[in-house]
């Protein structure tokens, strides 16, 4: 069943609507799928999750639009906890309120996503002193600002765009067999070890995370941050848990994108895609399809900083 209602204008939404599953919280049975478009009408948005094979819903997505300092804001989020649901829930409810209330969102975004981030990590190992076991998360989000878009990564969830036609990852996947994670891991005192794929500690098959704060000296929340320009080339945006990437290339999901309008549409086509193929985890997804744009520009060029 999909919900549909109108949201405040001043949030910047217009003909706004979401499943039964309101703002990402997992039924653990049924596929859930909404979307919105911006008031300005630069960018509209879908989302579409499902269990999949799981008998548990450890992922969450967030797609909200607000308004800071006069200025329209997308916020977007995939967030595939592990160790159960604890901490991508709560990553889901805090991290872009967190974000938005920072002095410096628009003057020095960049600087307040990171502050954001580890805030958030901060504040969710502290609410879990009384756990017994053990919560951790992965982060994809997209903040998108006038003509930036800025990606920020923690874990193996994964952001691609398309650029003049093309499929370019905006995210690295933090695993713990990469070089400079393995070397930080090692530097800090933890190692790396093969347990049916690599391993930090032998447990966890990502090099970061919100919380796990039994391995949290080694397993950092600090985002890598990627800013794009929103120019005539830029496309779509495809936020997904590994899920989706466990079975589809960055290439095939720009691919079946780029034909389908509707980004609900399309994030409910990549995630048929990703059940269909086979794929053993949660699944979920998030497009942005940036409607301002000559598509007819087909220049390959990314204005691409890592920090």
């Amino acid at each position: 069943m999909t919900v549909k209602f109108d949201l405040k204008l001043n949030m910047g939404y217009l003909n706004s609507s979401v499943s039964s599953a309101i703002a990402g919280q997992p039924n653990g049975e049924s596929p859930v799928s909404g979307g919105g478009l911006s008031q300005d009408s630069k960018f509209s948005y879908g989302f579409a999750s499902s269990p999949g094979k799981r008998s548990s819903m450890e992922d969450f997505y967030e797609a909200r639009i607000d308004g800071v300092d006069g200025e329209t804001v997308g916020l977007f989020g995939v967030f595939d906890g592990h160790g159960g649901a604890r901490a991508a829930e709560y990553v889901k409810q805090h991290l872009f309120t967190n974000l938005i209330k920072h002095p410096k969102f628009i003057s020095d975004t960049k600087a307040a996503i990171a502050e954001a981030y580890s805030h958030t990590d901060t504040e969710f190992l502290k609410s879990e002193n009384n756990q017994n076991r053990d919560a951790g998360s992965t982060a994809s989000t997209a903040i998108l600002v006038g003509d930036r878009l800025l990606v920020a990564n923690v874990g193996d969830s994964r952001a691609v765009i398309s650029r003049g036609g093309k499929a370019f990852a905006v995210s690295r996947d933090h695993k713990p067999d990469q070089t400079d994670e393995r070397q930080r891991i090692e530097d800090a005192g933890g190692f790396v070890m093969w347990a049916g794929t690599w391993r930090v500690g032998g447990v966890l098959a990502v090099s970061r995370a919100f919380g796990d704060k039994l391995l949290k000296q080694y397993v950092v929340a600090d985002p890598e941050i990627q800013e794009e320009k929103v120019d005539n080339s830029l496309e779509f945006l495809i936020l997904a848990s590994d899920g989706l990437w466990d079975v589809v290339t960055n290439d095939e999901a720009v691919a079946m994108v780029k034909p389908i309008e509707s980004p609900e549409e399309a994030a409910n086509r990549l995630m048929m895609e990703a059940s269909q193929r086979g794929s053993a985890d949660n699944i979920t997804i998030v497009v942005v399809r940036f409607l301002d744009n000559n598509n007819n520009n087909h220049g390959g060029c990314s204005t691409s900083e890592r920090t």
